[in-house]
């Protein structure tokens, strides 16, 4: 694991295998970002030029690197393209993305030292945590030392002389990207590994460790309970389901928020199974999960004071003799009935139970996130996620916190003329499939009929950015990415400040 710390040496000074420095692309060449002052004079004031001839633009994740000159203490200078220059300052997701890049670049070294524009705390946290993300490396089943390993030590330079709040801004990202880390890991596990009840454990295991309450439903408890959604989902699989409970309360709180996760911990579609090639990344079905569960940890590590509890909502999706059959149909808990018409629109059918569930502690607000529809990536494409909400209100302000921190988010509507689909089975109260155009904002609508009156409710559909499949850019890396998990913590920031959701 990477660790994180911050400095207000001089980057001349401090002792580091390599020094990240930024440039940008200004109008006549190329410009050195704040934070490079001392590096040019080690340079004689000559770095731009020294990078322009080995072919530096300043662009975007651009990384050039130069061996450092007798005045620096570190052997490596990297310079990391920031884009076009801006004199009122970098934006913090720049500051994210070309901290990211360079840990990724420097994959391997022991200590680096991020000398990027990092003045006031909001810009030294962004640097932080994109170092951080940045320099995640997933490396469980890589053997015989052909995995890359990660940045031992990220430094980040600051010019925040004697201020505690640049060390806050540090441990702050700490909490968050090695939540986010988690969650990476979790959604990159091979599915083998990680099923229901290997989940439950893992979340068993932090609720020891950072003090939370963890209550696990197991089959036997489903069955009890008539939760008739995730025993509908598992029933194919020898892998039984599991409802996980992780509640993080505090003494100070004035409002509670609920997080409700999709976990499905592998997707075959079931009996309606997914055609070849769409097989080979279902492990990541459980993302929603993995993000509430991040979420909550990440809450309680920075000690907000607001009662945050998430449900993951865990079961495989398998096909077999004791599988549920389209045409079946299942009694959701709180007594709906639901006539399974593709068994491969599993992922309403386990969030629904756990929304029902949810609802029972009378929430001020139940946010659920899920990788939910194929319909979301083909009119979102696959960095943005799809915020649906039965509040105007929180819809957007759910959009506007994702974008605060960074996250790509898109406001979608829950069209009522969409519901007649669902709403016209013959012999249930309602059908898991409606009308074929507009699918992603069908199923928001389907999980709208199973949120108690009075509370209010917003759906991110992440099947877009939860997993990526291509180069990794910025700070993300290929696999699994931790979306949502940082507009859910800014969210119970939010609601933790206000006093209010």
């Amino acid at each position: 694991m990477t660790a994180l710390s911050v400095s207000t040496s001089s980057a001349a000074s401090l002792r580091a295998d390599a020094l990240v420095v930024g440039v940008a692309k200004g109008p006549k060449g190329i410009v050195l970002a704040p934070g490079a002052e001392a590096v040019n004079e080690a340079f004689d004031g000559k770095l731009a030029e020294v990078l322009g001839t080995l072919g530096a633009t300043g662009a975007e994740g651009e990384t050039v690197k130069v061996a450092s000159p007798a005045g620096l203490k570190a052997a490596l200078v990297l310079a990391v393209g920031l884009g076009e220059a801006a004199e009122a300052g970098y934006e913090l997701e720049a500051l994210r993305r070309t901290a990211g890049v360079a840990a990724r670049a420097l994959a391997g070294v022991k200590k680096a030292a991020l000398a990027l524009p990092a003045e006031s705390a909001e810009e030294v946290e962004a640097v932080a945590l994109g170092g951080l993300l940045g320099s995640y490396v997933f490396g469980t089943y890589k053997g015989n030392g052909n995995g890359k390993e990660p940045v031992g030590e990220l430094v980040v330079l600051t010019v925040r002389k004697g201020s505690k709040d640049a060390k806050a801004a540090v441990e702050r990202a700490a909490a968050i990207g090695e939540e986010m880390n988690r969650a990476r890991d979790l959604v990159n596990t091979a599915p083998n590994d990680l099923t229901p009840k290997s989940f439950a454990a893992i979340a068993q295991a932090a609720g020891k460790e950072h003090g939370l309450k963890v209550e696990v439903l197991d089959e036997k408890a489903l069955t009890k309970g008539g939760f008739g959604g995730l025993l509908g989902v598992g029933n194919g699989s020898a892998n039984p389901p599991r409802l996980v409970k992780v509640a993080y309360t505090h003494p100070k709180a004035k409002a509670s928020l609920a997080f409700v996760g999709k976990g499905i911990t592998y997707d075959s579609g079931g009996i309606s199974l997914k055609p070849a090639g769409h097989n080979e990344t279902m492990k990541c079905d459980m993302a929603g999960a993995a993000a509430v569960f991040a979420a909550v940890v990440a809450a309680k590590r920075l000690g907000l004071a607001v009662n945050v509890t998430a449900w993951l909502a865990l079961a495989e999706n398998m096909p077999s003799g004791s599988a549920t059959r389209p045409g079946d149909v299942l009694r959701m808990y709180g007594g709906k009935t639901v006539e399974v018409l593709n068994t491969d629109a599993e992922g309403r059918l386990v969030l629904a139970d756990a929304i029902v569930k949810a609802g029972e502690d009378n929430p001020d607000v139940i946010v659920d996130v899920a990788t939910l529809t194929g319909a979301m990536v083909l009119a979102l494409g696959t960095r943005t996620f799809g915020v649906m909400a039965n509040s105007d209100e929180l819809r957007e302000n759910l959009h506007a916190l994702a974008g605060e921190v960074g996250e790509q988010s898109w406001p979608m509507p829950l069209p009522a003329e969409l519901k007649k689909g669902m709403t016209d089975s013959t012999i249930a109260d309602l059908a898991n499939m409606g009308e074929r155009m507009g699918g992603g904002l069908v199923a928001g609508l389907f999980l709208q009929e199973f949120v108690a009156e009075g509370i209010d409710w917003a759906h991110l559909d992440i099947a877009g950015p939860a997993f990526h499949e291509s180069a990794p850019f910025g700070y993300t890396p290929k696999g699994g990415t931790a979306s949502a998990v940082r507009t859910l913590v800014r969210f119970a920031e939010q609601t933790a400040a206000n006093g209010k959701a």
